[in-house]
């Protein structure tokens, strides 16, 4: 048997494996991610050797940039301008205050733990581990005895944050000479990948939104290739920004944006109402599916390669990263919000960092100049500890953080509380159904 199929083998009984038995997991701490992450680890080169990045770079990076990919669209086409005014000082804070902040922070903090990276890469560091991802610590957004306005605030930083820092990402990495993104310098990657590759998603996001819409106006789309048909949106979107050498993902974002607000403009078919929009629905479900297998082979070749490797400054890092970097930018983006002292704490652990930080890293450590290496395993570290540390953490924290909310509402009243600010369950996003970025209603009994 060839080592590619020994490596299929091995990612599909994994796969099969978590299947069979999620249901029952869904009642532990043991998240999915936990999961793909430990098995990537066994199978790659540290353990087993049977997944490595030497022999299977191209297929890995497709495999991490198509999940990515299909996270950023399907999460941008279903948000809405009143999921951020909906209890919309938390989302507004943790993304327009808290974000920048989380960057910087992750900067500073680099700068003297680890000296041989020089002042973009440190950057860099700070920007590819700055977006969160609800996949790792799932309950702490889905317990109903968290108060609705804190979910909502989570949910929406998880959804949109990974979007957003984007920009950032590319003009750091066009800083670091060598790299393929410096070939264009700071001021053409700003022009191509931020500029033109946004334009270019609007553009494929509106059209192909328009032309679902008029097509389902006149009964000729069957539902399953509905479904089917976000897929060829999203990939439209982001080849058109590669092949203007702009940014695939910026281009993937907008797009979805553009795409469910172009969908949404008439909610009837033929003069009648439209049901629950499961437009998204395959997208969402293949994009969990690859980002799970990705989780899997960034076990088997950042994370395995990089436990090789630990050194007492990157360890270091990667606390101060789960912990100061997030939890004091959360302290700052809060201040005058009114949110009592354990949720601005509660807010500031479950920080959980995921897919694209990983897919971010992988990108920079493919390009092999100087310092990625060192760069990867810092990243790869600090997602190891956001895995384990905030998914076992999230079940018990969150019933606990919901018991102190429910006593001291009770003691105070419920207008005594910012934490009570009203948000309805129906006006909280509907979000991606994968265990990723974003959660959804329907997730909120398990984890």
């Amino acid at each position: 048997m060839s080592d590619g199929a020994w490596a299929g083998l091995a990612v599909a009984g994994v796969t099969a494996a978590y299947a069979l038995g999620s249901r029952r997991l869904s009642a532990t701490p043991v998240t999915s991610a936990i999961v793909f992450t430990g098995s990537g680890v066994l199978i790659g080169p540290a353990v087993l050797d049977v997944v490595d990045i030497e022999h299977y770079a191209a297929p890995i990076t497709a495999l991490m940039e198509a999940a990515l990919t299909l996270v950023l669209f399907t999460d941008a086409m279903t948000v809405r301008r009143r999921d951020l005014a909906t209890g919309g000082f938390l989302p507004g804070r943790l993304l327009g205050i808290g974000l920048p902040l989380y960057i910087a922070a992750g900067w500073l903090l680099a700068w003297p733990l680890l000296p041989e990276l020089t002042v973009w890469e440190l950057a860099l560091v700070g920007a590819i581990l700055a977006p969160t991802d609800a996949a790792v610590g799932k309950t702490a957004m889905t317990e109903p005895s968290v108060p609705p306005v804190v979910r909502h605030g989570l949910n929406a930083e998880c959804g949109l944050n990974d979007g957003l820092v984007l920009p950032f990402f590319v003009v750091f990495a066009a800083g670091v000479p060598g790299t393929s993104y410096a070939q264009e310098g700071v001021a053409g990657t700003f022009w191509r990948s931020l500029l033109l590759s946004s334009v270019l998603g609007l553009l494929a996001g509106d059209l192909g939104g328009r032309l679902l819409r008029a097509a389902r106006a006149r009964g000729w789309v069957a539902p399953a290739w509905g479904q089917i048909y976000v897929l060829g949106v999203a990939v439209a979107a982001y080849e058109l920004a590669v092949l203007t050498h702009g940014s695939g993902f910026i281009a993937a974002w907008v797009a979805g944006f553009a795409f469910g607000h172009a969908v949404r403009r008439h909610r009837t078919v033929g003069g009648r109402p439209q049901g629950p929009d499961r437009t998204p629905e395959f997208a969402e479900h293949l994009g969990a599916l690859l980002a799970s297998i990705s989780l899997m082979v960034f076990g088997a070749v950042l994370l395995g390669p990089a436990l090789e490797h630990l050194t007492w400054e990157i360890v270091l890092y990667a606390v101060l990263s789960l912990t100061v970097v997030r939890m004091v930018p959360v302290a700052i983006a809060l201040l005058g919000s009114g949110l009592r002292l354990p949720t601005v704490a509660y807010i500031g652990w479950f920080g959980p960092r995921g897919l694209a930080s990983v897919v971010l890293a992988l990108l920079v450590v493919e390009e092999q100049v100087p310092g990625t290496q060192t760069l990867g395993r810092v990243v790869a570290v600090t997602v190891a500890l956001s895995i384990l540390l905030q998914g076992v953490s999230a079940g018990a924290l969150a019933k606990r953080y919901g018991r102190w909310y429910a006593r001291t509402a009770a003691t105070a009243g419920e207008r005594g509380l910012r934490e009570s600010t009203s948000v309805t369950e129906a006006s909280l996003p509907k979000a991606s159904v994968r265990e990723g970025s974003r959660v959804t209603p329907s997730d909120r009994s398990g984890q």
